[in-house]
């Protein structure tokens, strides 16, 4: 189970290995993408609170990275945070997810990445539920969810 103290250790440059990477131009992403999708996995943008299609939906399956299709979430882990965004306590697998500071708007937070292709997906609190203390606050435009009789 990855805990708090994980999570600072990966975003200080030590990410656990990826399974595999998959790297594209910015025009072929935007040729795969939405403009949305783009704007938010590849410029590192955000949706708007309770605005996401994913944010109030709880079937069962797995969420998967929108760019790469890499295997991020499950949905057993989904939890309702009342943030405004789908909320996780853990990745499927240590190295789906990659950590890294983020200073920006006058905050310091963790961004949370896919770790295979770089999607900014959202960032990672310690404000979760037990056992993990972890909340991945995700924007809904950067998974898909594959239903579990899809």
């Amino acid at each position: 189970m990855i805990t708090w103290k994980d999570v600072i250790h990966f975003s200080l440059g030590n990410n656990p290995k990826p399974k595999n990477r998959v790297e594209k131009t910015n025009e072929e992403w935007k040729k795969l993408l939405t403009q949305e999708q783009y704007t938010i996995t590849r410029l590192k943008g955000t949706e708007r609170p309770f605005s996401g299609e994913l944010c109030a939906i709880y079937d069962i399956g797995i969420y998967k990275c929108v760019c790469c299709k890499t295997e991020l979430f499950d949905s057993s882990i989904k939890y309702n945070s009342s943030s405004g965004w789908p909320s996780f306590t853990q990745p499927i697998d240590k190295n789906a997810i990659k950590y890294e500071k983020d200073e920006s708007h006058g905050m310091i937070r963790v961004e949370v990445m896919c770790n295979t292709c770089d999607a900014h997906l959202g960032h990672v609190f310690p404000d979760g539920p037990e056992p993990s203390g972890l909340r991945y606050c995700i924007n809904s435009e950067s998974i898909t969810l594959k239903r579990k009789n899809e």
